[in-house]
């Protein structure tokens, strides 16, 4: 039997059976096949900031004396080493015990030990379970709960409670209750978990959005490290610095991680984990030789098993990807410190991801070497009766098979991982899978049950945003790998011609959005999945799923007089769906590559900003017309519209719509021109029905590093002259006045003129103020801090001297963002920093466009643009194209 006929058998048999794993391992050895991209698998040395694991402090258990304490310490030891199933008969068996002799206490606590296994398993309904007795038992004890020998025990059960709401996406509820359990470890005085606590309840309130309470509780756990002693001051600086890691803030992440390290060198102890930490941080900046660096220093230092094959797995990972050489030299020693391992969940991850960073490298001895790994982690995860290990073991091993073009095997090893991760819904995983099965059926032509497969996905991702952002840092920093391309092959499918008799020889739409609606057109479909995607592209942006309350029904906005056009990149074609007033959706193609029109577009723009007309230039702006606009032309025409309201996909984020050219002229000599970042995140409202007073702030004299503005005075007193105003300029704009007065006044228009850089990061993307840089996630909580003193947000907010992120081909998503999350309903912004003379002009011209009756932002914007474009010296679209009008543009 050849091996691919050996697979194609086995991959029929029983998932539990343990002869299949071992027949796996020998005939694995022979298998070679193509690179395996990463996949989703909880990483090394990056675990999340977790309620605290069941204390392990009690005496090593004597298997001999199966007493209820001797289970509670087996269930600890098993739980340590990642033996969840074994801990759970553990545990339910002390539980049973304590109950037996009437010790609600015990029994209590081996229940939530019980849980925090369950929660682990995604056995959720038994946790719940599990924890709710756990909670009963101790409020039974009425007063005697407050007794010294059970608050640690309410405690434990408040921790797992707010970590069980945390893991199901009730993060206002853990947040909550890890609050209550807080109180309790400052009653005892449990400094370490106490400490553990907050760093919990700083997750919660960063995917809540509350920025300004997070910072407050890092604040107070920064306050209590210099009182604790030297070994707790070396571990809270370290937790300090991967939770910073996690959020986003590298500065703070590096400072206290060096505070750490200096700390344990200082006193001789063992400094790996914080080198691994250090390297997780270069990573995760794209410094990968750095990174390297202190995997390699962590390997030299003297350290745990476990801490050695994090930095061995976290440094292949990079070297697989940046020296495949020196990768190969890691791989012996690697094999030889996984089999070490106690079999356990810590070790099948391990098996994957050292596998994954095996069949990045491609070649043939690394590929036999991975799938022997992968066969272990399917025996080990088989043999412990985890599921959620074996789901991912199985899926991987899928999708060997898919870049093999092995589709029959491929599909059955990704449903039978696509059927056990659903039995533990164990969303974060069955996407995967779901996705892959899609990709499968799509190669086999099988269109209509691909659609189905891929409209599962997305309707699992849809369901677990907040989870994805909470949960799962790791997916965090490849949302563009993992997530997004989801989103896109799906649209894809749905937008090719024969979609639609796809759809319907199929057996209908999956348990999706879309599955009570079977009159919803394809492209009605692909613009909701659209949207969809801008939305999570934001929540990644903001690592918070906290704009989903933002929303609005798409209906509402289309009653607007405003045709909503959403270009959107594909492979191999543009797709261009376009919403007129009272008319079906309309679908238009352009049959131009990716990779032409992304080329096309950065060379346009870099023309776009020289300070002179070139045919290149005008060139590109026809080609680029050719592709987004000539096909609609008729139709735009017909409709009488005269605002066009983009809602840009990728790199078009960066380019001005407005200077399109054709036949002569420029787009915004037809057209007002808008941009959003996506419909279902706007409320329509004019300006008009607001009074025109504004909050002005800026910045004239060079600055930390950033040199002077010089006409940025002409400018603010231009506006001051035009409308009636309160002005913050150098000395007096400091982030305090800011905030003092965004707080007590109630302006509905804010405009800053300073130095500032959109990014596709949001640690990469400020505003300067006299003191310092003020971040998105500090400017929009800044915002937003007169929100309960003002009756109206902010109706626009108008940053001038600011520029998105040169070579960073998604940097609009941080003027997006700043323009949602701070509450402010339009944003008017540069694409390119222009201190020139003419940026005061244009915002003269738009001010006083804006004041004339029945005049929208959107038209006040394009007079002002145009008095520029017909001014002899600043026709040039360097001077009026940058800018662009973001969110609503009534």
């Amino acid at each position: 039997m050849t091996f691919l006929r050996c697979f194609s058998f086995l991959s029929c048999l029983n998932k539990h059976t343990r002869q299949r794993a071992k027949v796996l391992i020998c005939l694995l050895l022979g298998f070679i096949l193509t690179t395996l991209p990463m996949f989703t698998t909880p990483g090394l040395g990056s675990e999340l900031v977790r309620s605290p694991a069941p204390d392990l402090s009690a005496q090593p258990f004597n298997a001999q004396v199966p007493s209820a304490q001797g289970l509670l310490t087996q269930g600890r030891e098993h739980y340590n080493t990642q033996r969840f199933t074994a801990a759970a008969d553990a545990w339910a068996q002390a539980a049973a015990l304590f109950a037996s002799d009437n010790n609600r206490p015990q029994q209590a606590l081996a229940l939530s030990y019980l849980t925090a296994t369950e929660q682990q398993l995604g056995q959720w309904e038994a946790a719940n379970t599990h924890i709710s007795q756990s909670i009963a038992l101790i409020s039974e004890l009425g007063t005697a709960s407050q007794s010294p020998a059970i608050i640690p025990i309410s405690a434990q059960i408040q921790n797992t409670l707010g970590s069980l709401q945390f893991a199901q996406g009730r993060t206002q509820l853990a947040l909550e209750t890890w609050q209550s359990a807080e109180a309790l470890y400052l009653q005892l005085n449990d400094q370490s978990r106490y400490f553990n606590n907050l760093l919990n309840q700083v997750q919660a309130q960063q995917v809540l959005g509350f920025y300004h309470q997070a910072g407050i509780t890092l604040a107070t756990l920064e306050r209590t490290l210099p009182d604790q002693s030297r070994p707790s001051q070396i571990r809270g600086y370290q937790r300090l610095g991967q939770t910073y890691r996690l959020i986003g803030d590298f500065e703070s992440a590096i400072k206290h991680l060096n505070t750490a390290l200096n700390l344990g060198q200082q006193e001789a102890t063992d400094t790996a984990a914080i080198l691994i930490e250090l390297g997780n941080t270069a990573q995760s900046q794209g410094e990968f030789a750095e990174a390297v660096a202190y995997y390699q220093q962590a390997l030299e230092q003297p350290n745990t098993p476990e801490t050695q094959i994090k930095a061995q797995l976290n440094r292949l990972q990079v070297l697989s990807n940046i020296d495949p050489v020196e990768a190969r030299r890691a791989i012996s020693p690697l094999s030889a410190g996984l089999a070490k391992i106690p079999p356990g969940r810590r070790q099948t991850y391990a098996y994957i991801h050292g596998a994954q960073s095996l069949v990045t490298l491609g070649a043939p001895s690394d590929l036999e070497t991975a799938a022997r790994w992968l066969a272990q982690a399917i025996q080990t995860s088989s043999d412990l009766q985890d599921s959620r290990a074996e789901a991912y073991a199985r899926g991987t091993l899928g999708h060997i098979y898919e870049k093999s073009q092995r589709w029959s095997e491929a599909q059955n090893l990704t449903e039978d991982a696509l059927t056990t991760a659903q039995a533990i819904t164990a969303a974060d995983i069955a996407y995967q899978w779901q996705w892959q099965l899609g990709r499968l059926l799509k190669q086999q032509n099988k269109k209509g049950p691909a659609i189905q497969a891929y409209r599962a996905a997305y309707a699992t991702l849809q369901s677990i945003k907040q989870d994805l952002v909470a949960t799962n840092q790791d997916l965090q920093f490849s949302f563009r790998d993992r997530v997004e391309p989801v989103y896109r092959e799906l649209v894809d499918l749905l937008l090719q011609p024969d979609a639609s008799n796809a759809v319907l020889e199929s057996n209908g739409p999956a348990n999706g959005p879309e599955a009570s609606n079977h009159t919803l057109s394809v492209q009605a479909e692909a613009r909701n999945v659209i949207e969809s995607l801008q939305v999570a592209e934001l929540d990644n942006f903001f690592r918070t799923a906290c704009l989903e309350g933002q929303q609005v029904a798409l209906e509402e906005v289309e009653k607007t007089d405003a045709a909503i056009i959403y270009p959107i990149i594909l492979r191999d074609r543009l797709e261009i769906l376009v919403s007129l007033p009272d008319q079906p959706l309309q679908q238009y193609t352009s049959l131009v590559t990716q990779t032409e029109l992304e080329q096309t577009l950065s060379n346009w723009r870099q023309n776009l900003e020289r300070p002179f007309t070139t045919p290149e230039g005008k060139t590109l702006g026809e080609s680029l017309y050719e592709w987004i606009i000539q096909p609609m032309h008729s139709a735009l025409a017909a409709s009488n519209v005269r605002t066009l309201t983009f809602v840009l996909d990728g790199a078009l984020r960066n380019v001005p719509m407005a200077a399109l050219y054709h036949d002569g002229h420029y787009l915004l000599e037809d057209y007002a021109v808008a941009l959003s970042p996506g419909l279902q995140l706007l409320g329509p409202k004019s300006l008009q029905e607001t009074s025109s007073t504004a909050l002005l702030g800026g910045l004239t004299q060079a600055r930390l590093g950033f040199s002077e503005l010089s006409n940025v005075e002409q400018e603010l007193r231009t506006v001051e002259s035009l409308v009636s105003s309160r002005l913050l300029i150098d000395e007096t704009f400091t982030t305090t006045n800011l905030a003092k007065q965004v707080t007590d006044s109630n302006q509905p228009i804010i405009h800053l003129a300073t130095h500032g850089q959109f990014s596709s990061n949001a640690d990469q993307t400020f505003i300067l103020a006299w003191d310092r840089p003020i971040l998105v996630t500090e400017l929009s909580a800044l915002l937003r801090s007169g929100d309960l003193n003002r009756p109206d947000p902010i109706e626009l907010l108008i940053l001038s001297a600011c520029e998105t992120a040169t070579g960073d081909n998604k940097a609009a998503l941080g003027l997006a963002g700043v323009a949602l999350q701070s509450g402010t309903r339009s944003t008017l912004a540069s694409l390119w920093n222009l201190d020139d003379a003419s940026g005061a002009v244009l915002i003269g011209q738009f001010y006083e466009a804006l004041a004339r009756p029945n005049t929208t932002k959107a038209e006040a914007l394009r007079q002002a643009q145009l008095s520029l474009l017909k001014n002899p010296n600043y026709r040039h679209p360097l001077y009026w194209s940058a800018y662009v009008l973001v969110g609503n543009w009534l």
